[in-house]
C-alpha cells in the first residue's frame, strides 16, 4: 500500500512539474513584435508585381478541337494556339516581330516583353485574327454628316447662316489590324474605332429581326433597321421605336429596374431605353419575361452622404424574412410576329419563385459579341421550376408556349430547404437529367421527358457539383464531383465521365488537388487547372478517357518566393462532435521564430453556401497570408453547416440555429491546434469576418465571451430578421402556418446577436459601408445601439459612400483590423496619425 501512494505521490510531482515547466516555457516565450512592414509588401498593388498567370483560360474556337490563350509571366506575355487533335502548342505569333509591326504602323514604342493585352477576333474561317490598338497620337474627331451641314436660318428666310466653327475635338487614334497566322507582316484594315455591336438596353432577337427594350416600365420595340442607326447614334431623331404594353408601372413593370441609383439619378433617367431581361425561343418568335409585382413590398433606403454637394436618397424594395407579403410572379409569352401576349397558366396566388430554364452556350461561343438567352428546348416548350416560399416543395414543369397549358414532371419534398441545378434535355428532347440531394448526396437522376424516372445515373457518398455536358452518341455523361475519393480532401473537385446506365465511373484527373476544367463542346478534350493551397498552380490538357495530351503552363512564382513567401499548412481536426473531419488552413508569419508564442485569429464565414477556407493556390491573400505577417497565426476552418460540396446532413447542419450553429467547431478546433502546437497562445484567441463573417465573429465573442478576446466585424447582418428574406428564410426556415380563416401564414423568428450584448468582455471593432444595400447598415448599428445600453466599450467605423465590399477603403480597413489585434493581442498600439504603410510609397504632389 505505501509503495503504491508513494508511486502516485512521485507521479503527481512530476506532472505538477512538468505542468509548471510548461507554464514558465509559456510566460518566458517572447510575443512577436508587430510587423507592418512585411504586412505592406504583400499588398494586392504589391501581389500584382510578382505573381502573374495562375491557369490557363481557353479560349474554343469553332473549328477543330482548338482553343487559344494568353499566359503571363515575369517574362512578360505569350499567346498561344493549341490544336489537342494534332497535339500541338505554337505561340499565337512572335513577340518580337509583333512589336516590331505595332512600332512601325503605330509610331509609338512596343517591345516583345510588354505588348499590350489583347482581344483578338478570329476571322477567315479562323486562319487569321484582328484586334485594335490605341496609339497615343490624336487625331481630329471625325463628325457625322449631318452635323457638318447644320445650318441656322435668321429672321429673314431668304439669309442663311453657317454654324461658326469650333475648335475641333481630338481623340487618340485606333489601329483596325489584322495577323494571318504564320504570315510575316501586319495588316492595317482601318483606324475606326469599335463600334458598339450591342447596346445594354437592347435584347436582340435571335435572327435579329427585332430588338426589345423597357422604356417608361412598358415593353418596347424597334426593327434592325432603326436598331442599326441607334448603335451609331442613340439619340437619332430619325429612330422609330414602337411601345408594346401599356399597363407597366414602376415595380411592376416590363425591365427597367433601378436598383443602385439613388432617387436623383433615378429620375434623370427615368425617359431612358433600359433592358428587359428575358428568354427568346430558338426561331426568335417567342420571348418568354418573368414579370414581378413587387409594388406591395416594403421599401429600404441608404443615404450617401458623400456623393453630392446635398446628401443623395437611393430607395429600393427590399423584402425581410418573416413579413407577409412577397414577391408576385408570374410568365408572359410575347409572340413577335402577332404581338399577343399569353399567360402561362400558374396559381399567382401562392408565394413562390420561378426559374426558366435556358439552353446551355458552347464554350465556342464564349466570345461572340451576340449571345441571346434562349429556351431550354427547341420545340415549343417553356421548362422551368417553383418552389415554395419555404423552400421545401420544388415542382419541375413544363409548358405549351402555345397554349400556356403546364405539366409538372417532378415533384421534390423535404424538411429542409431544397437545392437544385440547370436542367439538361438530351436524346432529341426525350430524356432528362435532374441534379437532386433526395437521398443526402447530391446525384444526377435520368427522366423521360413526360416525367417517368428511368435510373439514378450517379450513386454513393459523394456530391456531384455539376453537369458537363452528355455526350448523346456514347451516351455518356460528364460532370464535377466532390468526395468521391476518400483519401483526399472531400472539397477537392474533379471531373468524371459515367455511362448514363450508371455504370463506368471514372475520375478524368486524378490526384490530391483540387481542379478546375473546362471541356470542349465536342467532349473530346478538357483543359485542367490544378492546385493545392500549398502547390504552385499547373495546367494540363488531357482527353476525354484522362490521358494526358500535353502539359501546358506552371505558374511562375519566382519572384514571389524571392520575397520570402512561404506556403500555408492544411489541417484536418473534428468538430465539436468528435465525429466529423473538420479541413483548414493555417497561414504563419514568412519570419515565423519558434521560440515565440503568437496569438491566434480565426478568419470566417460561415456560408452556409460556402465556406472561407482556400482549396488551391490565390494571390488573393488580404484576409489571410497578409494578416498572418502582422505577427499571428492565422487560421480559416468549415464547420458542420457550411460548404454544400459534402454531404446535405453537413450543410443543413445548422437549420433552425443560423446564429450559433457554428461556434463550437471553430472554438473547438482552436483548442485542437493549441495542443498540437506550443507555438499558439491559446489565451490570445480572436476572430474576424466580413458579411456573414462579420455576423459569426461578434456572435463568437458573445457566446463564447471568455474564449475569443478580439474581434473584427464589418459588414455583418446581426441582425437576421431584417437580413434579405431569401437568404435568412432560406438557410433558418420560415415555418407556414394556417390561420382560423385557412389562409397560410408565415412565422419566423431567430436569435440576433444584440440579444447577447450584455455578455461581451473583450475588444470589438464593427465596421461597416453606409451606402451598404445588401446588408444594411442598420444591422450593425442596431448591434452598437445594443452594447451601448448594456454600458460596453467597443470601436464602430463607418466607411463613407461604400457599398457591401469596401471597395476603395479596403485597404483602409486591412489596416483598422492590423492596429486592433496588434493593440490588444501584441500590446503594441499604432499611435501616428497616419497610416505609414499607406502613404508611405504614395508619389508626393
Amino acid at each position: 500500500m505505501r509503495k503504491t501512494l508513494l508511486l502516485f505521490a512521485i507521479v503527481m510531482s512530476s506532472s505538477i512539474v512538468s505542468a509548471q515547466l510548461y507554464v514558465n516555457e509559456q510566460t518566458t516565450k517572447k510575443v512577436p513584435t508587430p510587423n507592418y512592414r512585411l504586412a505592406d509588401k504583400f499588398s494586392p498593388e504589391n501581389l500584382a508585381k510578382l505573381v502573374h498567370s495562375t491557369r490557363v483560360n481557353p479560349h474554343w474556337l469553332k473549328k477543330g478541337n482548338r482553343f487559344w490563350y494568353q499566359y503571363k509571366t515575369s517574362e512578360g506575355s505569350n499567346y498561344y494556339l493549341v490544336d489537342a487533335d494534332r497535339r500541338t502548342r505554337i505561340k499565337l505569333f512572335d513577340n518580337e516581330k509583333m512589336a516590331k509591326w505595332l512600332t512601325e504602323i503605330t509610331k509609338d514604342p512596343y517591345d516583345a516583353q510588354h505588348l499590350p493585352k489583347f482581344s483578338f477576333k478570329f476571322v477567315k474561317n479562323e486562319t487569321a485574327i484582328r484586334f485594335r490598338v490605341t496609339a497615343t497620337e490624336e487625331v481630329e474627331v471625325v463628325e457625322d454628316e449631318k452635323d457638318d451641314d447644320k445650318k441656322i436660318i435668321e429672321n429673314d428666310s431668304t439669309k442663311v447662316k453657317k454654324v461658326k466653327k469650333k475648335k475641333p475635338k481630338m481623340e487618340k487614334k485606333v489601329y483596325h489590324l489584322e495577323y494571318k497566322l504564320g504570315d510575316n507582316k501586319l495588316t492595317i484594315l482601318d483606324t475606326k474605332k469599335d463600334e458598339k455591336k450591342w447596346l445594354r438596353w437592347a435584347n436582340v432577337a435571335p435572327d435579329s429581326s427585332i430588338v426589345l427594350f423597357s422604356k417608361n416600365f412598358n415593353l418596347h420595340w424597334m426593327d434592325k433597321e432603326n436598331f442599326l442607326k441607334a448603335v451609331k447614334d442613340e439619340k437619332d431623331t430619325t429612330i422609330v421605336e414602337h411601345q408594346w404594353t401599356k399597363d407597366g408601372e414602376e415595380y411592376y413593370g416590363y425591365g427597367g429596374g433601378s436598383r443602385g441609383e439613388n432617387n436623383e439619378t433615378k429620375e434623370e433617367k427615368k425617359d431612358d431605353r433600359k433592358g428587359i431581361w428575358g428568354t427568346w425561343s430558338h426561331d426568335s418568335k417567342k420571348f418568354v419575361f418573368q414579370r414581378t409585382d413587387s409594388r406591395h413590398i416594403k421599401d429600404l433606403w441608404v443615404i450617401n452622404s458623400v456623393s453630392k454637394k446635398r446628401p443623395t436618397l437611393e430607395t429600393y424594395k427590399y423584402h425581410m424574412p418573416g413579413e407577409q407579403e412577397y414577391y408576385k410572379s408570374e410568365l408572359l409569352i410575347f409572340d413577335i410576329p402577332s404581338k399577343d401576349v399569353n399567360k402561362i397558366k400558374l396559381d399567382t396566388v401562392k408565394q413562390q419563385s420561378l426559374t426558366v430554364y435556358r439552353a446551355p452556350r458552347k464554350k465556342s461561343n464564349y466570345d461572340d459579341d451576340f449571345q441571346p438567352s434562349l429556351l431550354l428546348s427547341k420545340k415549343g416548350k417553356v421548362y422551368f421550376s417553383t418552389i415554395s416560399r419555404d423552400r421545401k416543395k420544388l415542382d419541375i414543369c413544363v409548358a405549351d408556349i402555345n397554349t400556356g397549358d403546364v405539366t409538372v414532371l417532378v415533384k421534390e419534398r423535404f424538411n429542409t430547404y431544397i437545392e437544385a441545378r440547370p436542367l439538361v434535355l438530351f436524346n432529341n428532347e426525350t430524356e432528362m437529367l435532374h441534379w437532386a440531394e433526395r437521398d443526402g448526396w447530391a446525384h444526377i437522376y435520368l427522366y423521360d421527358t413526360k416525367g417517368n424516372l428511368k435510373k439514378q445515373v450517379t450513386n454513393g457518398s459523394y456530391h456531384v457539383a455539376s453537369i458537363e455536358n452528355v455526350d448523346e452518341k456514347e451516351h455518356v455523361l460528364y460532370f464535377t464531383a466532390n468526395g468521391v475519393d476518400r483519401n483526399i480532401d472531400p472539397y477537392y473537385e474533379h471531373l468524371y465521365r459515367i455511362n448514363l446506365d450508371g455504370t463506368g465511373l471514372k475520375t478524368l484527373n486524378k490526384g490530391d488537388f483540387t481542379t478546375s476544367t473546362s471541356l470542349s463542346d465536342s467532349n473530346n478534350y478538357f483543359v485542367s487547372n490544378y492546385s493545392r493551397v500549398n502547390t504552385v498552380p499547373k495546367s494540363e490538357l488531357r482527353s476525354n478517357n484522362g490521358s494526358l495530351i500535353m502539359k501546358l503552363e506552371e505558374a511562375d512564382l519566382s519572384q514571389l518566393f524571392a520575397t520570402g513567401y512561404k506556403f500555408p499548412e492544411t489541417f484536418k481536426m473534428k468538430a465539436d462532435d468528435g465525429i466529423t473531419d473538420i479541413y483548414g488552413v493555417m497561414y504563419k508569419p514568412f519570419d515565423f521564430d519558434s521560440t515565440k508564442v503568437y496569438p491566434l485569429l480565426e478568419y470566417v464565414y460561415p456560408g452556409p453556401q460556402t465556406e472561407a477556407v482556400n482549396k488551391s493556390f490565390s494571390v488573393r491573400m488580404d484576409r489571410l497570408d497578409r494578416m498572418a505577417q502582422v505577427g499571428f497565426i492565422v487560421v480559416t476552418m468549415g464547420n458542420r453547416g457550411g460548404h454544400p460540396d459534402r454531404s446535405k446532413w453537413y450543410h443543413n447542419y445548422g437549420y433552425g440555429n443560423l446564429r450559433d450553429y457554428g461556434l463550437a467547431d471553430k472554438k473547438y478546433v482552436a483548442e485542437q491546434l493549441a495542443d498540437k502546437y506550443q507555438f499558439i497562445d491559446i489565451n490570445k484567441v480572436g476572430i474576424y469576418g466580413h458579411s456573414g463573417g462579420g455576423f459569426m465573429s461578434t456572435a463568437a465573442m458573445l457566446v463564447y465571451p471568455d474564449f475569443f478576446k478580439a474581434a473584427v466585424s464589418s459588414a455583418g447582418n446581426h441582425d437576421n430578421s431584417m437580413y434579405n428574406s431569401w437568404w435568412s428564410e432560406t438557410h433558418h426556415g420560415v415555418k407556414e402556418e394556417l390561420d382560423a380563416d385557412g389562409n397560410i401564414r408565415y412565422k419566423y423568428s431567430i436569435d440576433k446577436n444584440q440579444s447577447l450584448a450584455a455578455n461581451l468582455k473583450g475588444h470589438l471593432m464593427l465596421i461597416h459601408g453606409d451606402v451598404d444595400n445588401n446588408v444594411h447598415p442598420g444591422g450593425t448599428i442596431r448591434m452598437a445601439d445594443a452594447l451601448i445600453k448594456a454600458n460596453k466599450r467597443f470601436k464602430f467605423m463607418i466607411m463613407p459612400g461604400q457599398r457591401h465590399g469596401f471597395g476603395r477603403m479596403t485597404e483602409y480597413s486591412f489596416w483598422l483590423r492590423a492596429d486592433h489585434f496588434s493593440k490588444y493581442f501584441l500590446g503594441v498600439e499604432a499611435s501616428n496619425v497616419d497610416i505609414i504603410e499607406m502613404n508611405r510609397d504614395k508619389p508626393k504632389k
